[in-house]
């Protein structure tokens, strides 16, 4: 299992020393979230300062953006990592589509499966010179002269992976994507029992053979039991908030935990925050997240997703 470093802090200066960080110790790659910076942006900048792991956006969202726009920005970034970088991309909700970013929202699989075609569409017509002809319900893109093309990119275009929980852009992901990234809340058993088989039933619609899993795991770690404490107590909240969901409600239902599921969305409508990571049992503590010692995460992550997954990441705070 390759393991990567999340980078929370994606400004500038920060992404270099984290990746400069990654490529020094025990790690494989960088991954960044769309948070308070463009992680496009900052996986070129990773990409440009070293030369052995490979940068991820994990993720990049895709309805924030357009096809061109985001073809563009990830062949940049392939072209700085001299062929080490992934396009990962997600939906995001439709609150933060339509009021975050001001664009427009439909069924969410239908619209990334075009999304993503029209993508491979002109990166196609880049490599190729062929003319640009996308055409689609959401999206056409039929005008490309040589002015605005960067032509061939030397390292080919980057991977796509696709995040998704249900099982709809789970599929997805199997049918268009050579990655899949499992969010953060899920737990072995749904891995097992709901997302493998339905990317198996993606990769029966296409020529497929198969699809990379990429694991953004809780982690429960610390050098003394001060630090353990804390960082479970963190992982408890981010738990709860996610539970709260119901978006992430069938996790939650898998597990034979929909009354918790229903009080904590209850707290969450209320504005009580502080009260809902108490309602998250050692049980679904054990579910979600991995307990281990710093020096023994790459071990303790095999040894629990190592017949699923290919790839984790980890935020170490």
């Amino acid at each position: 299992m390759h393991l990567d470093l999340g980078v929370r802090d994606a400004a500038p200066e920060a992404v270099i020393e984290a990746a400069r960080r990654a490529e020094a110790g025990d790690f494989d790659g960088v991954q960044v979230p769309e948070l308070a910076h463009d992680p496009l942006i900052a996986c070129a900048l990773a990409g440009s300062v070293t030369t052995r792991i490979r940068t991820a956006t994990s993720i990049a969202v895709a309805f924030a953006r357009s096809p061109m726009t985001v073809a563009q920005a990830a062949n940049d970034a392939q072209l700085a990592s001299t062929g080490r970088f992934s396009l990962g991309l997600g939906s995001q909700v439709k609150p933060h589509i339509e009021k975050r970013f001001s664009m427009p929202w439909s069924a969410p699989a239908p619209r990334m499966r075009e999304f993503i075609a029209a993508v491979r569409g002109i990166w196609r017509s880049w490599e190729t010179g062929e003319r640009l002809n996308v055409r689609g319900e959401h999206y056409s893109h039929t005008l490309m002269t040589p002015m605005f093309s960067p032509g061939k990119n030397p390292h080919g275009s980057p991977d796509i992976w696709l995040a998704g929980v249900g099982p709809a852009m789970t599929a997805l992901a199997g049918e268009a994507a050579e990655g899949f990234i499992a969010h953060a809340f899920t737990t072995p058993e749904y891995l097992t029992e709901v997302s493998l088989p339905a990317l198996a039933d993606g990769r029966a619609r296409s020529d497929r053979t198969s699809t990379d899993v990429i694991l953004t795991p809780f982690v429960v770690t610390g050098s003394d039991e001060a630090e353990r404490a804390a960082a479970e107590q963190a992982v408890r909240s981010q738990i709860s908030f996610y539970a709260s969901t119901p978006s992430y409600r069938p996790v939650m239902e898998l597990h034979g935990w929909e009354h918790a599921a229903d009080a904590l969305h209850a707290a969450s409508r209320r504005g009580e925050w502080d009260q809902m990571a108490p309602l998250i049992t050692d049980d679904m503590m054990q579910a979600f997240a991995t307990f281990c010692a710093p020096g023994d995460l790459r071990r303790a992550l095999e040894d629990r997703f190592g017949e699923i997954a290919t790839r984790a990441c980890v935020t170490l705070v």
